[in-house]
């Protein structure tokens, strides 16, 4: 094949390419510009995406002796993630702008540029797995269940699995990819991996939104209504958050109170007891299937919440074009704009953006 590779400028994107070189493909490096403004991404190691990273790649590249190139899609991620960023914010809901990415820029963007220049596949160093099946081309976890990333694949369609490529998904370990690093003489081998968002230079999220948002002044209330605190500004807090909501009034039982809802219309903040975070039923309208769609409108599967979280069994039902997931037993502490990913054993079946969640517990609790 004519392949693609996304080099990041870590390890396992060098990796990934180095064995797309070794099948016997035809590969040609590519790194992503997503900022044009120097300091507006992180530097050094705790991101990705700057010019270290590009650095990196490029020496990746060449020790593989393939073509390295440097493409400037920083429109195409100002507007459809940290905009996306911050409007989600804005509406109180918790977006995950890595998802975003994944579906905006690495597997929409970059893989409608790649299939114009005639390239048969993008290639990234994702831990994911992909079967051929004679339904189709399909998403599974990968070997690694510590390394797994296919929930930041949920968002895939089956016409953009068509043309991926994902060699570190039958890895047993991380180990084993910075060790053959070593093997080959890549410089990233020993790499920190990324955690942090890539277009937050100094981490400070709440800082940041505040500028962009605006730091207005509301209400912290329970969940009766009566007014227990104030707040610098809405944006700042999310589900489930206990830290920092320096509250006024205790509790009438002296526990601990946790976000259980923030209004942005109102400029209001709700808090409550932690058993008021259970969730007992979440929908969304932005759902897409990763592969070919499920034949009933009404099946089990096992849905995960968030990118670490433990997959839970549930019900999922489609109708009127919304889908609704109620678990077997109530998820802790969603937030809408959160992503949930559906799954059939390994298998992904697809996502949905979380637009309504409903508590299992009443709110006289």
């Amino acid at each position: 094949m004519r392949v693609l590779a996304a080099m990041s400028g870590g390890v396992d994107s060098a990796v990934a390419a180095a064995r797309a070189v070794e099948a016997g493909h035809d590969v040609v490096g590519v790194h992503l510009a997503l900022s044009r403004a120097g300091g507006t991404l992180r530097a050094g190691s705790r991101g990705c995406c700057t010019i270290e990273d590009a650095m990196d790649a490029r020496r990746a590249a060449d020790k593989l002796g393939i073509p390295f190139y440097v493409w400037d899609f920083s429109e195409r991620f100002r507007d459809d993630v940290i905009e996306d960023f911050v409007s989600e914010y804005r509406a109180g809901r918790t977006p995950n702008p890595c998802m975003r990415c994944n579906e905006k820029i690495k597997f929409a963007a970059l893989l409608e540029r790649a299939l114009e220049l005639g390239f048969d596949a993008v290639c990234t160093g994702h831990y994911a797995t992909l079967v051929e099946t004679p339904g189709g081309r399909e998403l599974h976890r990968a070997s690694d269940a510590a390394k797994d990333q296919s929930y930041v694949l949920g968002v895939l369609t089956a016409a953009q699995l068509a043309h991926t490529y994902f060699p570190l998904g039958s890895t047993p370990s991380k180990a084993v990819v910075r060790a053959e690093a070593e093997e080959r003489g890549l410089s990233v081998a020993q790499k920190p991996d990324s955690h942090d968002i890539c277009f937050i230079p100094d981490g400070d999220t709440r800082g940041w939104l505040a500028d962009r948002v605006g730091a207005e002044q509301g209400e912290i209330l329970d969940r009766s209504g009566a007014v227990v605190g104030r707040h610098e500004g809405a944006h700042a807090f999310t589900v489930g958050q206990r830290r920092g909501l320096q509250l006024g009034v205790p509790a009438p039982d002296g526990k601990p109170r946790f976000v259980l809802e923030v209004r942005p219309v109102n400029n209001t903040v709700v808090v409550g007891p932690k058993e008021a975070l259970a969730c007992a039923e979440i929908s969304g309208d932005r759902f897409t299937w990763a592969g070919r769609a499920p034949e009933a409108t009404e099946f089990g599967c096992h849905v995960q919440i968030r990118a670490h979280a433990d997959p839970v069994p549930a019900i999922a039902v489609l109708e009127d074009g919304v889908l609704t997931v109620r678990p077997d037993e109530p998820f802790d502490g969603v937030a809408p704009g959160q992503t949930a990913v559906l799954y059939d054993g390994t298998r992904v079946i697809g996502q949905f953006t979380i637009a309504r969640t409903v508590s299992a517990v009443p709110a006289e609790v």
